[in-house]
């Protein structure tokens, strides 16, 4: 009895199990099947694939629009006083004075400090005598060649003591331009004992204090002059950018901006003033010196900033947002819109890009309208639904003159800065790649 119950509850288990995958496959099969389609973002993997083919993507969109764009190159650069002297004593002596303060603007001839004059002014006062003494000498000299030569010309005194005569006032008037030159160099000396700025610019911090013996040779001198308005920066480029800095400046003076740490915005606007006589063979860059007016002093020597040179002017560019700007085995491509409100695969050449824009050398015609949302349910041919087709980041957007970080159409970075050219992967157009394999 208890082997055929057991016996009975299995065939009744198997029967169930028969009847219920019968049921499925014929008729709640079918039913799951049709609800896939319907499901929402939770369908799933199955979904994507076997959706509802009429089914539309929303998208953003926005029309090619033309602008002139820069064309820039970035270098790292150091701030540098557009001049700097140290001034320092020419005489030894104690320093009597110091006739400024650290940190001051100062102009060229103002007094910075003032060293003790006495034995200056000695030498000065000793020369000046000298010369008085041997002008006296002179003078007597000059009216006793004058009574000799009278003498001599009546036979009442000798030829030879005239012109004896004569060699002394000549002697003597020898000396006395060397006293002038002895005065002018003892003059010389004693101005200076007053140190003077000899340019324009900021005073650094004082390196002698007032009562010090100060000499020539202190290696420190007494202060540091940095000019600063105007300042300059020096920085450096590839090789490769030689040639294009060079045609830019043979147009016209080239614009420079500073830019902040982050390449976003410019700390100043200067220009060009010089590039290099040689390209530094072991790290083949070259250097470039840009001068900037400096006005409210944002700038200042020893800081570190990116130097932006524009070296050309795209006219007319053809721009997009760079996020519409795709990239896959084949290379860059954009979703366009075309007349059915459906995305079309388009293969673009991008000229050069940044973090907002791009600029497409061919592929695109100004006005058509690109995808910039969306893409992981895009097809070539996918049908969509636009929700701002008025809205154009690109074209409304104002040109950026600063703060791009720019790349060449074939994807090469330049330095040192700039980002990717394309997405982080590869990805190639849904519904193209088959294509591709057939």
């Amino acid at each position: 009895m208890k082997w055929s119950s057991l016996f009975a509850l299995v065939l009744i288990g198997a029967a169930a199990g028969f009847g219920g995958s019968w049921w499925y496959f014929h008729d709640g099969g079918t039913a799951v099947h049709e609800a896939r389609p319907g499901a929402g973002r939770g369908g799933g993997r199955g979904r994507r694939f076997a959706g509802n083919p009429d089914e539309t993507v929303p998208v953003l969109v926005t029309p090619v629009a033309v602008r002139d764009i820069p064309v820039h190159r970035d270098g790292i650069g150091n701030v540098q006083a557009y001049a700097a002297v140290t001034a320092r004593a020419q005489v030894e002596g104690r320093l009597l004075s110091v006739n400024f303060k650290e940190g001051q603007d100062v102009k060229k001839g103002d007094v910075l400090a003032r060293i003790d004059p006495a034995v200056y002014q000695a030498q000065y006062d000793q020369a000046v005598a000298k010369k008085a003494q041997d002008e006296a000498n002179l003078a007597n000299a000059r009216i006793d060649l004058e009574r000799y030569e009278k003498l001599a010309a009546t036979n009442a005194g000798s030829k030879q003591q005239a012109d004896g005569q004569k060699a002394l006032v000549a002697q003597l008037e020898a000396q006395i331009r060397s006293d002038q030159a002895a005065i002018d160099n003892a003059k010389t000396v004693l101005d200076y004992t007053t140190i003077v700025s000899p340019i324009d610019g900021r005073a650094g911090l004082r390196q002698v204090d007032a009562g010090n013996i100060i000499r020539s040779s202190d290696s420190a001198g007494l202060v540091t002059i940095a000019q600063v308005k105007p300042i300059a920066v020096l920085f450096t480029l590839p090789q490769r950018d030689f040639d294009a800095v060079r045609k830019a400046m043979a147009k016209g003076p080239v614009s420079v901006d500073a830019m902040q740490a982050d390449g976003r915005a410019a700390i100043a606007s200067g220009r060009l003033e010089v590039v290099d006589n040689q390209i530094d063979t072991t790290t083949g860059a070259f250097k470039l010196k840009a001068v900037f007016p400096n006005p409210d002093e944002k700038l200042w020597p020893g800081q570190f900033v990116t130097a932006r040179v524009q070296i050309a002017l795209l006219a007319a560019a053809k721009v997009i947002p760079t996020p519409a700007l795709r990239r896959g085995p084949d290379g860059f491509f954009v979703y366009v819109v075309d007349a059915d409100d459906k995305a079309k695969v388009r293969p673009v050449k991008p000229e050069q890009q940044d973090e907002d824009i791009a600029v497409i050398a061919e592929g695109l015609a100004p006005g058509e309208r690109v995808i910039t949302t969306g893409f992981a349910r895009l097809s070539d041919g996918k049908r969509i639904s636009i929700s701002n087709p008025t809205d154009a980041p690109a074209a409304s957007a104002p040109a950026r003159t600063g703060g791009e970080r720019r790349r060449d159409g074939n994807g090469q970075a330049r330095p040192p800065q700039n980002r990717p050219a394309t997405e982080s992967s590869e990805e190639a157009p849904s519904g193209a790649a088959g294509r591709r394999r057939s």
